[in-house]
């Protein structure tokens, strides 16, 4: 039965915030490939349209809490939303923050490791959409969600192989300086970080549907 049957209004918001959270991982996406390929214009409109995804996201979820509490709706469910709400919007804050991490520090990526970090953003971009359909399906079709959940955990492994593939990698190269090796790992760290929040979102998301099917 969907959480929020009688409520279109907030149906709708919880629909962008959603929307905000999926778009913001193509951005993401399309703004390391733009970086890696020398675009430096194209890479900074990904990073201004990332500030203001996220500023948005922040905007709506507030509303929702809002909306939740003065209208005091679903109030045996009320604390689980809002605690999804919340893990939701670290994903977001990580994936606008670690892009702009490249732009403020613009690490001097070689050639070699392109496909390794493009390799790592795409499985962390694959747990952000597998996330949001199963935020979806808790707040819609809730006995469908484990379709979603495990993909996350898979996705989240994918991506924790990849930058572990990728940091030994960057760690061999005889041609970098350590310095360089530092600051190359601390972004292969940064991009599989967003995968490691999905899965704060998949493990609450197991634990609440748990709660409401018992």
């Amino acid at each position: 039965m969907p959480l929020f049957k009688k409520t279109k209004i907030l149906e709708l918001k919880l629909d962008e915030f959603l929307n905000i959270v999926s778009e913001s991982g193509l951005v993401f996406k399309d703004g390391v490939q733009y970086y890696l390929s020398g675009n430096a214009k194209l890479f900074e409109d990904k990073v201004n349209k990332l500030k203001f995804q996220e500023h948005k996201a922040d905007e709506l979820r507030r509303a929702i809490e809002k909306q939740l509490y003065l209208e005091t709706l679903i109030p045996e469910s009320r604390g689980d939303v809002l605690a999804l709400l919340e893990t939701t919007d670290n994903v977001i804050n990580q994936v606008k923050s670690t892009l702009l991490e490249f732009s403020v520090e613009t690490p001097m990526i070689p050639k070699q490791f392109h496909a390794d970090f493009l390799t790592l953003t795409e499985n962390a971009i694959k747990a952000i959409d597998e996330m949001t359909k199963a935020l979806r399906s808790f707040f819609k079709q809730p006995a469908h969600i484990n379709n979603y959940l495990h993909k996350i955990y898979f996705y989240e492994k994918e991506a924790d192989t990849s930058s572990e593939q990728l940091k030994r990698a960057i760690y061999l190269d005889n041609n970098l300086k350590l310095s360089e090796k530092i600051h190359l790992r601390y972004f292969a760290l940064h991009i599989d970080t967003i995968a490691d929040k999905t899965e704060d979102v998949a493990d609450r998301l197991g634990i609440y549907s748990i709660k409401r099917f018992t």
